[in-house]
């Protein structure tokens, strides 16, 4: 560790001195909460709900769920997890990866179901009701930030794989997540954390009752360089701040976070440059590569009954700089590009249930409906040389609006047999101003997307789903406008907007004690169109028709009340539709994925956790002739009270892997070399990490 003795007493010392008044919950009164509408802080069920235990992963859905592949989790199986970023807090959903190649400010890539989801398009993520996606992005659509949770305010996780979900729209073909964060702490914290590479995290939360409601402030600033050659220097500053309340209508809520970052990245580099000694495995070839980043979330949400209100608005800015290419296009200054973002956002839903009396049998229904504005001022992309502009390549503009409506029955036909079925309608329109005038104009879009749900329940213990549905994602309006290339100037062709996705599986899930549940899911997937990586562009454009099969098994067991165990596998068979055999290998498609959790809780409050997390190898090209290696981590995390203090060491991957995070092959010209050359690059996972906490409790 880099980090000197006295550096370390000192900030010991510092935390033990600490005299804040901030409020989280003790492990025991975390234990209890409900499924929905519970406070887990005041162990009080409301609407009537029956309690069930925290750990998220051992609730009872036989009877509930509407497949096999969905799921809530809970806060122990948050609390206890040793996490190197903030992103791979989606890891608590069976067979999704994040991982991270160009700084700790930049969305996390995302992998699911054999897909390489890039920086979120079709895996969409709510945070309290607000959805996180940013559609018609400079670095892409669907692009994800999950840096502004702080992850200790984070109550539960809900996900709902698939597309067969009426109030799941825009990037959710392969996922849909919900965050839902606390309404009250019990306890409050100030937690201090120091780590190798210069790491250093400081988090503090309190909570308390004032104005007829509650407040939940929380903040978090962190600091690192990295184990590479080019220090990081990330400076991250989270603020978090919650007030919720009763009024004549219902529950209240209005939550407002604000976040910032800035950082030094290191890119995915070539592997001839490393295998001829020029760079080590952490080392770089543009030392000016980066960004900086902020987002102000404004969020109010109100509980009526079975009516839900949701109404939000936010801020946003990115400027990113990257180099995949170094000297390919431009031998002299090289090919560092920028990539700005500037925007606001503004956005509604409401969402409504009610049992529909009179009819033979107990029927549900749901109906919905969301409109959404992004006002996208700068959405553009300079040529740069050490983060100054050479050239405009786009220089855009975009108002983007969308309104959508859904509703579904749900009908129990016996105590075996249920069946849902909805149908979801969304539309857009845009209006994109460009700097070519060519590539000016404003058009429309919709889609509807029908849904389909069948469980049966032979015993009080197994349930057997069916699930089909059709779903989409948005694409970068401004393509459905271009019709000259900005590099090149030659025609170009327009993309659609709407890219559609159909999808069906067969599972079921069997809960066989109050400690133990296991389930299996057969899917299909089918998009129109695949997300490839383009290396001289930075980022991903549309391509062929895709078709993925593939097998999920899920496993929770608590055999004794102080051993958690969890597992989970996904195998997966990606191709593109109608392509060849041999030439149709979809590249970055994963072909395996598998994760172990082992979870020690000891009636001394010593916690110790350790998590095994495998990403299987795949094709790089589409004849299967270049492959990446599978990545297997393990993480473990232990803790231990000594009064109002909480001790903890997180060891990440344990045992020093030497694997990557990212691989890619593509053509690139390092300087100096005359001519392009194809080759693996890549981006290494980080090294054996420690990293040591303390945590006082007020």
């Amino acid at each position: 560790m880099k980090i000197s003795t006295n550096r370390l007493l000192l900030l010991i010392i510092v935390t033990l001195a600490t005299n804040a008044a901030a409020q989280t919950e003790t492990r025991s009164e975390a234990r209890t909460a409900t499924l929905s509408g519970t406070n887990p802080d005041d162990g009080q069920p409301e609407n009537g709900q029956e309690e069930v235990q925290i750990w998220g992963r051992a609730i009872d859905l036989v009877g509930a769920a509407d497949s096999a592949s969905q799921g809530i989790v809970g806060y122990d199986d948050l609390a206890t997890r040793p996490l190197l970023r903030v992103g791979e807090l989606v890891e608590v959903i069976p067979g999704m990866i994040a991982t991270q190649h160009s700084g700790g400010g930049k969305a996390n890539q995302y992998f699911l179901r054999g897909i390489n989801l890039d920086h979120g398009t079709d895996f969409s993520v709510s945070f309290e009701g607000m959805p996180v996606n940013l559609r018609t992005h400079a670095h892409g659509q669907g692009y994800l930030d999950m840096n502004f949770i702080i992850p200790e305010l984070v109550r539960t996780v809900e996900y709902h794989k698939g597309t067969y979900w009426s109030d799941a729209g825009d990037f959710s073909a392969a996922s849909s997540s919900k965050f839902e964060t606390y309404d009250r702490l019990d306890r409050g914290f100030a937690k201090l954390t120091v780590g190798s590479e210069e790491y250093y995290r400081a988090v503090a939360a309190r909570s308390w009752d004032a104005s007829g409601g509650t407040w939940l402030l929380g903040s978090e600033i962190r600091r690192g360089d990295g184990p590479w050659d080019n220090g990081e220097d990330l400076e991250l500053f989270n603020g978090f701040a919650k007030y919720t309340t009763e009024t004549p209508l219902g529950g209240l809520e209005v939550i407002a976070t604000y976040y910032t970052n800035d950082w030094n990245a290191t890119d995915q580099i070539p592997r001839r440059a490393v295998e001829s000694g020029d760079l080590s495995d952490f080392g770089f070839i543009d030392p000016t590569v980066g960004g900086e980043t902020s987002r102000f979330n404004l969020i109010a949400n109100l509980s009526a009954g079975q009516t839900d209100w949701h109404a939000y608005a936010s801020t946003y800015s990115l400027n990113l700089f990257a180099n995949p290419t170094y000297f390919l296009n431009d031998p002299v200054n090289g090919d560092q590009i920028e990539q700005e973002d500037q925007r606001w956002i503004a956005g509604a839903s409401v969402d409504h249930l009610r049992e529909l009396a009179g009819l033979p049998l107990p029927t549900e229904l749901r109906v919905g409906a969301e409109t959404r504005y992004d006002r996208i001022s700068d959405v553009n992309l300079y040529a740069t040389r050490a983060r100054q502009r050479l050239a405009t390549v786009r220089d855009d503009s975009v108002d983007e609006f969308s309104a959508a409506v859904y509703g579904e029955l749900s009908v129990d036909f016996s105590s075996k047999w249920r069946a849902t079925a909805g149908v979801r309608a969304d539309w857009y329109s845009w209006d994109v101003t460009a700097a070519r005038p060519e590539n000016s104009g404003s058009g429309t879009a919709s889609v509807v997307t029908p849904k389909f749900s069948l469980a049966y329940r032979p015993t009080g213990q197994w349930e057997l789903y069916a699930n089909y549905g059709e779903g989409f994602h948005s694409n970068d309006v401004r393509a459905a406008e271009t019709r000259v290339d900005p590099v090149s100037g030659n025609p170009a062709e327009p993309f659609d907007v709407i890219s559609e996705a159909t999808g069906y599986e067969f599972g079921f899930r069997s809960q066989l004690s109050d400690r133990l549940n296991f389930s299996a899911t057969w899917f299909h997937l089918a998009l129109d169109s695949e997300l490839i990586f383009v290396g001289d562009a930075g980022t991903t454009e549309p391509n062929d028709a895709t078709e993925r099969d593939g097998i999920e098994v899920t496993l929770f067991w608590r055999p004794t009340d102080w051993l958690v165990l969890d597992a989970s596998a996904a195998k997966t068979d990606a191709r593109f539709k109608d392509a060849p055999a041999g030439e149709d290998a979809i590249p970055d498609a994963q072909d395996m994925v598998g994760a172990f959790g082992a979870t020690v809780t000891l009636d001394n409050g010593f916690v110790g956790s350790l998590r095994v997390r495998h990403f299987g190898d795949a094709p790089l090209i589409e004849d299967r002739s270049v492959t990446k290696d599978a990545t297997t981590l393990i993480n473990l995390g232990l803790s231990y009270p000594l009064g109002r203090f909480v001790l903890g060491l997180d060891v990440l991957n344990l045992f020093d892997a030497e694997a990557n995070d990212i691989e890619y092959f593509y053509e690139s010209r390092l300087f100096g070399e005359t001519d392009p050359v194809e080759d693996w690059h890549f981006h290494p996972v980080e090294p054996r990490e420690f990293r040591l906490s303390m945590k006082y409790l007020f």
